[in-house]
């Protein structure tokens, strides 16, 4: 299982490293987030093992029980999933990154566990960029108001934005939806508020990862490529 897991994320590796030099830009701009959420706790070690120490989990749950069973110093967990208020206590204190904060009310529950942990909690913001009403995300209005309502907060650290492409989207919609996000970020690239950093943008799954680099990504979350015929 080992052979084959490094071989799929040295293949990945390659893509990106193809796509990030057809943008102009070195394969270090990217970060791969392996997502993991189909799999278990032992193929997931495995994983970390193969090379991939950024971990991606889809639900909370699933990310606490995974963070007891494994633990290494140089493992970085990400949020990528739906977080609810009442399980911001548990998760903020094991991740590296909360990719999915999509409310006001939910960016106060984050403050209010980093003033009990007397630190910043590392975030994005998801923005809805395909419109459908199946997926969460700020409107780009209710951007707006949440880059302004964080900057008043002194215990999280808005540093970049993430979306989803719509799920039967071709490539050149696709590719039309990370732009937006890409142009958002620019938008928004000078904040006012010291805790407002928009460097990062989290866009780009195993079927379109390639096009979200091109497009700006700097963070692509890939799961079900780096498991192919494991």
């Amino acid at each position: 299982m080992i052979e084959k897991l490094r071989s799929n994320v040295a293949s990945v590796r390659d893509r990106i490293a193809t796509a990030a030099e057809r943008s102009g830009r070195s394969v270090d701009d990217v970060t791969l987030v392996a997502v993991t959420k189909y799999v278990d706790s032992a193929a997931t070690e495995q994983l970390f093992r193969a090379g991939c120490h950024d971990l991606g989990e889809g639900r909370p749950q699933v990310l606490w029980g995974k963070a007891d069973a494994i633990y290494r110093p140089d493992l970085r967990w990400h949020l990528i999933g739906h977080l609810q208020r009442n399980k911001v206590a548990r998760t903020a204190p094991i991740t590296t990154l909360i990719h999915s904060v999509d409310s006001n009310r939910l960016l106060n529950a984050i403050n209010s566990v980093g003033s009990d942990l007397n630190r910043q909690i590392n975030l994005l913001l998801e923005v809805n960029i395909s419109g459908e009403q199946a997926k969460h995300g700020y409107d780009e209005a209710g951007l707006a108001d949440a880059l302004e309502y964080a900057g008043l907060l002194k215990f999280v650290q808005v540093s970049g934005l993430m979306g989803m492409a719509g799920l039967d989207a071709g490539e050149l919609e696709t590719r039309r939806q990370f732009a937006h996000l890409r142009d958002l970020q620019q938008r928004y690239s000078d904040p006012q508020a010291s805790n407002i950093r928009l460097t990062e943008l989290s866009m780009g799954m195993s079927n379109d990862f390639e096009w979200a680099i091109e497009e700006g990504a700097t963070i692509v979350r890939v799961g079900s490529l780096l498991f192919d015929g494991v």
